[in-house]
């Protein structure tokens, strides 16, 4: 059995004796006492490709898995089918190249189970630089998904993706008194996108008010993430623009390195609807915030100066506290806050961060968040079509995307 004050052990797959050097000399240099808050770490073994990397998981059994998704023999994604074949509960994190064809690849291995993703230090100066930027993405990630994934040792959710039952001790909401939801927000990093299928096409057609997200990663990466849930769901997914007017019916999903707050309409734009009140995005690049940008506490600061009350946020799964002020914010204001509960989140981070602060009115499991978001919104409306049965509803175009019809 693993002892939780051992280093953390590391296997790095990847046919590039480049990417290999630059593991080996990372993780020797890592000693875990720099005064970085990060824990020890050090590299089991290297794998050349997928083959040897299965071998490896078997013999070393790894806390993470760093894994390559071309590779000779088998590929990541191939080794990401075999992993969950057989059960694994290993945290995967995949090296993913700056490109459309490596963000599409990284999304099918986050559905096949992988719990998140580094950029590949492709374009550095040299191997100082490169080493560097390999550093400051993965060694956190690394240290936040061994943590979590010893802390529960046989439960990780990165390989648990499927939709679970809800129980009613976890949908019973007392909305009464409450102001009508105007606009719901959405903050969520690691674990992310699979966090998001699940929700988002729950969300019936004729969803009465705009949905706005900041999910952490590179632009190239939200574009095609925007892609991939509009053709899952039965509202409007777009990656965002500065600009766009608000309206009912659409999710905009803010752009990689960019932060996304919302701003009322200049005064000869025309409104798009009662429940717009006149609002559109605004985009920009400020410095990163809680070192990020896109950063949640941008959007989430913006929806309680500008909706108040009308506010609902959602904290899903994530690494970090981007968010929590936000949140406190929206709370604040007079708005709601749901936060994703720690056995469904890759990491219980930004999640976690917000339940501990107290100001979470609910804390429920992914597959109980759409039904509480449906009925929140439909509270103090006339009733839908769609009102009686969302809280059950998954959205035919989410089954046969997921191979279900």
């Amino acid at each position: 059995m693993r002892i939780m004050n051992e280093p953390l052990r590391i296997l790095a797959a990847d046919d590039s004796a480049v990417m290999r050097g630059i593991m080996r000399t990372l993780f020797l240099r890592h000693t875990g006492t720099d005064g970085d808050d990060l824990p020890r770490m050090e590299l089991a073994g290297v794998a050349r490709d997928g083959v040897e990397c299965l071998e490896a998981v078997a013999r070393l059994d790894p806390d993470v898995l760093v894994l390559d998704l071309e590779m000779p023999r088998l590929s990541g994604l191939e080794v990401l089918d075999k992993l969950r074949e057989a059960g694994a509960r290993l945290p995967v994190i995949m090296c993913s190249a700056h490109t459309e064809r490596g963000a599409r690849a990284t999304f099918d291995a986050l559905a096949r189970g992988a719990s998140d993703y580094v950029m590949k230090p492709t374009g550095q100066r040299d191997f100082e630089a490169a080493l560097a930027s390999l550093a400051q993405q993965l060694l956190p990630r690394i240290a936040a998904l061994a943590r979590f994934g010893r802390s529960r040792r046989g439960t990780d959710a990165s390989f648990a993706r499927g939709l679970k039952p809800i129980s009613p001790e976890n949908t019973a909401t007392s909305v009464e008194g409450a102001p009508a939801v105007e606009v719901v927000v959405i903050g969520v990093s690691t674990g992310g996108p699979a966090a998001l299928e699940q929700i988002l096409p729950r969300l019936p057609a004729d969803f009465p008010v705009p949905v706005l997200i900041v999910q952490h990663m590179p632009r190239v990466f939200t574009s095609v993430l925007a892609e991939r849930l509009d053709r899952c769901c039965a509202l409007r997914v777009e990656e965002a623009y500065h600009g766009a007017r608000l309206k009912p019916g659409t999710i905009w999903l803010a752009p990689g390195d960019a932060h996304m707050e919302m701003m009322p309409q200049p005064l000869n734009a025309p409104s798009e609807g009662e429940f717009a009140r006149g609002m559109c995005i605004k985009l920009h690049r400020q410095e990163p915030l809680n070192h990020c940008r896109p950063s949640v506490d941008y959007l989430f600061h913006s929806a309680a100066r500008l909706y108040g009350a009308g506010t609902l946020a959602l904290v899903l799964t994530g690494m970090g506290s981007d968010g929590l002020e936000g949140a406190r914010a929206v709370h604040s204001s007079g708005g709601i806050v749901l936060a994703q509960d720690e056995a469904t989140s890759a990491v219980w981070g930004m999640p976690g961060r917000v339940v501990e602060s107290g100001i979470v009115a609910s804390t429920l499991p992914l597959s109980a968040l759409a039904r509480e978001v449906n009925l929140r919104v439909n509270a103090r409306r006339p009733q839908t079509r769609f009102a009686s049965r969302t809280a059950d509803l998954v959205n035919p175009r989410w089954e046969v995307a997921h191979g279900l019809l």
